[in-house]
């Protein structure tokens, strides 16, 4: 992974945060997920990606920040044990992802259906075949993060041409 792929994770988070939440979002620095203890999650939404780039990508909330964010995005307060509330999670993940997914220029990366993870104290165990980094983030609703491991696919070896 490349910093500007991580790049892309923050200005698409920005993106999102400030055209679909009107909140305005500062990352703070990026640090490798196994070098700073992992950043406390109660709500979690997944996405995973493959193609030319595999892995997946985390969008992490303590709960009271996660109802903030809801709130500002659907105009609601709603229950974490609602299924709606879960869906708003999936959908800001599943946009985080594709806006920076776009920005991978000459890649052919696809994004999975997001799952979301709501509950005291989980951990969402990434890939160990690939570096993990969690970029950390606040805004008027409350810290979050974006925890990305992502690496490139191994390309297969292409058989040499037939002599004629």
């Amino acid at each position: 992974m490349d910093a500007s792929q991580i790049t892309s994770f923050v200005a698409s988070t920005h993106q999102v945060f400030t055209t679909m939440l009107s909140l305005t979002v500062t990352a703070g620095k990026p640090y490798t997920c196994c070098t700073v203890p992992r950043f406390e999650n109660e709500v979690s939404g997944i996405i995973g990606m493959s193609g030319d780039m595999q892995g997946m990508v985390v969008l992490s909330f303590p709960t009271s920040t996660a109802r903030n964010v809801i709130r500002a995005f659907t105009g609601m307060d709603m229950d974490p044990a609602s299924p709606d509330f879960a869906d708003a999670v999936g959908e800001l993940v599943n946009m985080i992802s594709g806006a920076a997914k776009a920005k991978f220029e000459g890649k052919n990366v696809s994004i999975s259906c997001p799952s979301v993870v709501i509950g005291k104290g989980h951990k969402v165990q990434q890939p160990s075949d690939a570096v993990c980094i969690t970029i950390p983030f606040e805004c008027a609703g409350g810290p979050f993060s974006v925890e990305v491991a992502i690496k490139h696919a191994k390309v297969a070896a292409q058989p040499a041409a037939a002599a004629a």
